[in-house]
């Protein structure tokens, strides 16, 4: 099987969530989409370290006057 690219994976995920939030979804199904999303977001944060490495690199060759600083996520807010 091809690895998925990370548009992919979220949009399966996506796609998973909305399947969960209905009424008709019986505990195997359930299960298998629990199992199914565990492995997606697996797929995910390995794209998105793999693009945190990648600008890391980035910043370190070309931006030499640059310093890299922990990311974090309550400053978005």
């Amino acid at each position: 099987m091809k690895e998925l690219s990370f548009e992919q994976a979220l949009k399966k995920l996506e796609k998973i969530a909305e399947e969960l939030e209905g009424d008709d979804v019986t505990l195997d199904v359930s299960l298998k989409h629990y199992e199914e999303g565990m492995k997606l977001i697996s797929v995910c944060n390995k794209k998105l370290q793999e693009a945190k490495k990648k600008v890391e690199v980035l910043v370190k060759k070309e931006g030499k006057n640059f310093q890299l600083t922990p990311f974090d996520e309550e400053e978005i807010d």
